[in-house]
């Protein structure tokens, strides 16, 4: 028998980078998964790789009628949720004083607002002794240079998802958080890079971290799954998987 068979898992934000891999874990583990995406290509992209082993939807998290809907998907094809991953997000490098409204809003539109209601939507499907895991940011503690209103959008989200611990704790519900460093993901989580910006941005990366190097999804997707399935005395905590970044040796940057 399979480590998480008889589990029913949802990942939001599941067709590439660290969600890819956690879907990928949790099909190892045994268990149910429904991935949500937004890009076309991504989506059919993850339906030709892992078939019907996946219930793939696409839901965009700042459509309020998507995401009604994807409750209605989740009842439908699994009845009920054992971990609800929420890893949508997007972000924009700019200095504080280039920061545009448009790159603000979008931001906060997918990464804070997108990331609540979803959890608000699916929160009832959770099964009581189950559990909510948001993916947030090492940012959260190094005050990156550039990435202001993305750390601002992902504080918020490590923010609520604390009171949504508490909120759900009657129920036996597990809320916590991941906070990635640089991961060997194809956009790095930055939207448009070059080639050329990427690998600087890999190099910049391995030079900032204590240990090094740049994580991997297997490494994040573990981190979830741990306290997702295991970490069955732990609520409103996020979990650093930065190699060490959040030490306070970000000011390279």
């Amino acid at each position: 028998m399979s480590r998480y068979e008889g589990k029913r898992a949802v990942v939001v934000g599941g067709t590439h980078g660290i969600g890819r891999g956690v879907v990928e874990a949790l099909l190892d583990g045994g268990t149910d998964v429904l991935l949500t995406g937004r890009d076309g290509r991504n989506l059919e992209e993850a339906r030709g790789r892992w078939g019907t082993r996946v219930h793939v939807v696409r839901a965009d998290v700042t459509d309020p009628a998507e995401t009604d809907a994807l409750v209605e998907e989740v009842r439908s094809a699994l009845g009920g949720i054992d971990l609800l991953h929420v890893n949508a997000g997007t972000s924009d490098v700019a200095p504080f004083d280039q920061v545009t409204e448009e790159s603000y809003d979008r931001m906060f539109a997918v990464n804070t607002k997108g990331a609540f209601f979803t959890a608000q939507r699916l929160a009832p499907l959770v099964a009581d002794g189950g559990a909510i895991v948001f993916t947030t940011s090492v940012t959260d503690v190094t005050g990156t240079p550039g990435m202001s209103v993305y750390t601002g959008s992902k504080m918020a989200v490590l923010g609520f998802s604390r009171v949504l611990a508490s909120e759900l704790l009657p129920r036996g519900v597990r809320v916590n958080t991941v906070a990635p460093g640089f991961t060997d993901t194809p956009s790095m989580g930055i939207g448009g890079l070059t080639d050329a910006q990427r690998e600087e941005f890999m190099r910049v990366g391995d030079e900032a971290t204590p240990m090094g190097r740049h994580g991997t999804v297997a490494e994040v997707a573990r981190a979830v799954l741990f306290l997702g399935f295991e970490a069955t005395f732990t609520s409103g905590a996020e979990l650093p998987v930065d190699g060490g970044l959040g030490l306070g040796l970000s000011t390279s940057l």
